[in-house]
């Protein structure tokens, strides 16, 4: 169970496992729940949140614009047309003159937090400075990984940059998971639990309608067929405490 009021870090050690679609997919499912919800993404000259979410063009400023005091969170903040209760606050496109300071993270974060009952960060692949902003003020760490090797090894190795986190903070996402490409692999979800060491939250299937849905700006919805949208539901359900059996992956 992830608490209410919390800021979760979505984060990988490499690229392509599918952070960005996770943050936007739970983001979305979460808000249709009735949480009121802020997905912020902190790939600095990387972001394409606002793509997956259908924002583009109303994301005008960016995280780095409101924690350096140049404009207000309501002035940064995209909201959702279709979902209520669903918003963007996104990443700039360049890096800024002045880079943000872990400091000015944790401020923006308490603030967000007095307005939000959540808020998901996407962080850039890699353990470089977005990850550590989008991890120094986090409550809680969802690591995503996919089932090959080398990104179970990534794993690995953020889960070790994470060791400041107590038992229960920190929580696992295997994704874009293939039931054929498992048996092929002689591999298993729990070898995956096991290698990257963390209690899982959720195993999402592979889905060729996602990047689609994406590309359009359209979330995958809770309650449509797709089978990303269903795992992302039940991913939601289980951050809000409700107990919900694995998805089957077909």
């Amino acid at each position: 169970m992830i608490a209410s009021g919390q800021c979760i870090a979505v984060v990988s050690g490499k690229g392509g496992t599918g952070k960005t679609s996770f943050v936007a997919g739970v983001g979305a499912a979460l808000a249709m729940s009735g949480r009121k919800v802020l997905c912020l993404d902190c790939d600095i000259g990387l972001r394409n949140l606002d793509l997956a979410l259908g924002l583009t063009d109303r994301a005008l400023m960016d995280f780095t614009d409101v924690a350096q005091g140049i404009c207000d969170l309501d002035d940064a903040i995209a909201v959702h047309p279709r979902i209520p209760g669903l918003h963007l606050l996104t990443a700039p496109v360049r890096l800024p003159s002045q880079t943000v300071t872990t400091e000015q993270m944790r401020a923006l974060l308490r603030q967000i937090l007095s307005r939000f009952d959540y808020c998901l960060l996407d962080a850039p692949a890699g353990l470089g400075t977005g990850f550590q902003l989008a991890t120094c003020a986090a409550d809680q760490c969802v690591v995503v990984t996919c089932t090959d090797a080398s990104s179970l090894r990534d794993a690995q190795h953020t889960v070790m940059e994470l060791n400041r986190f107590p038992a229960g903070r920190l929580h696992l996402v295997v994704n874009r998971v293939r039931k054929k490409m498992l048996r092929q692999l002689h591999a298993t979800i729990d070898d995956a639990i096991d290698q990257a060491g963390l209690p899982l939250l959720g195993v999402v299937p592979e889905d060729d309608t996602l990047p689609l849905c994406l590309n359009r700006g359209q979330p995958p919805l809770p309650g449509e067929s797709r089978l990303a949208a269903a795992a992302y539901r039940n991913i939601a359900k289980r951050i809000q405490g409700e107990r919900v059996p694995l998805l089957r992956i077909r």
